[in-house]
């Protein structure tokens, strides 16, 4: 049995997809079954050691990108999008998977027409809330579609029974929140309310302006964790010393470039709130934690996939959204004290927020895979 998983080159499409390859290899031991072969087409491998650890082979392509508005750069993205197609048949035909799997991306589109062409079963994934332009052309001819948001359903044109809203696929150790050993790992006291601030992996230097600007007031109250971005840390992590330079709490505030896994479930065990940008990953962790949120999605000319995120999650009752225009550092702090003061909305979104969350999004998508998989080999 062979498998093939392709997605754009960012974390919001990678991650999903190694969180997918753990539960097929876990099944295949649960139901004794011969173990797959798996592939990982894309422009870049983005985790080498992830995909090492679950014994995912990765195959270079390129696909271009091609923008809304005119451009002289579509020119340049059709070829490279192209260019890419021939080489995507060549590598998709030699090793002739059982089934495909995407969950969207530009980088995704040579793989799935290539599937298309080749006649092997299709099986994409749609994150968002909103699906993009690839997953919205594939769920025309792929056999299964996933979805991580159920409000995707209206804007899909295709036969409503091979769709169902499995959540979003997270690697398991994630969706376990950590309490215990918090406070020494982290250096934080655990009888003081504590925000866990998030935004991405490349950071939000609008949300880490804001924060620092309230930083003297937060920590008289709060612990404050921030992932500040890698990009970002040296830049707020140098504000951060200037404004709580006089201040007596100021070892109450957390910084760090990136949190790697336990990191994260620490943080998520030990807080009682967090901050975060509204990408359909993050949100879906969020949400697995049980924990009350404020959702600052990227402003929509620049993403409205989190802004509509980041409000079919606040319709589902589990967070408060402050769109990024209207921002500022007096509002911010305004929130988290009317929320953090409000025992009774806090337990509210935290409810919410599990009741939205589906925990074992990832085996169910394994094991649809794994069916299809069985199916083209009988």
């Amino acid at each position: 049995m062979k498998i093939i998983f392709t997605g754009g080159g960012s974390g919001g499409h990678f991650y999903p997809i190694i969180a997918v390859a753990q539960e097929i290899n876990n099944l295949v031991i649960e139901k004794k079954l011969l173990k797959p072969k798996m592939y990982f087409l894309s422009n870049t491998p983005y985790d080498k050691k992830k995909l090492f650890e679950n014994n995912i082979e990765f195959k270079k392509i390129s696909a271009g990108k091609l923008r809304r508005n005119f451009s002289i750069l579509n020119f340049f993205g059709l070829f490279k999008t192209a260019w890419g197609f021939l080489k995507s048949l060549v590598v998709v035909f030699n090793i002739f998977p059982d089934v495909i799997f995407s969950n969207g991306g530009n980088v995704s589109f040579p793989v799935l027409l290539s599937a298309k062409l080749l006649k092997i079963p299709v099986f994409i994934h749609i994150s968002d809330s909103v699906p993009g332009r690839t997953n919205r052309w594939a769920s025309k001819f792929a056999e299964r579609i996933s979805l991580g948001f159920p409000d995707a359903v209206q804007y899909l044109k295709t036969n409503k029974e091979r769709i169902a809203f499995l959540g979003n696929p997270i690697q398991k150790e994630l969706t376990i929140p950590l309490k215990e050993g918090a406070e020494v790992f982290l250096k934080l006291k655990s009888d003081i309310p504590t925000i866990l601030v998030l935004g991405g992996s490349g950071g939000a230097k609008t949300i880490n302006e804001n924060l620092i600007d309230v930083l003297p007031q937060l920590v008289e109250k709060y612990q404050i964790i921030h992932q500040t971005g890698k990009k970002l840390f040296r830049d707020a992590e140098k504000r951060a010393g200037v404004v709580l330079d006089k201040s007596e709490f100021k070892e109450r505030y957390k910084a760090f470039p990136y949190l790697k896994t336990l990191g994260m479930r620490m943080s998520s065990g030990i807080s009682n709130l967090v901050i975060s940008r509204a990408g359909a990953g993050s949100i879906s962790e969020i949400a697995a934690w049980g924990k009350p949120s404020i959702i600052i999605p990227i402003p929509q000319k620049v993403s409205g996939d989190q802004r509509n995120n980041a409000f079919a999650y606040a319709r589902a009752g589990a967070c408060v959204v402050i769109e990024q225009e209207n921002l500022s550092s007096t509002l911010f702090l305004t929130e988290i004290n009317r929320l953090m003061s409000d025992s009774g909305k806090m337990e509210q979104l935290s409810q919410k927020a599990k009741e939205f969350s589906i925990p074992d999004s990832s085996k169910k998508i394994a094991s649809e895979l794994l069916n299809i998989m069985i199916k083209h080999n009988d």
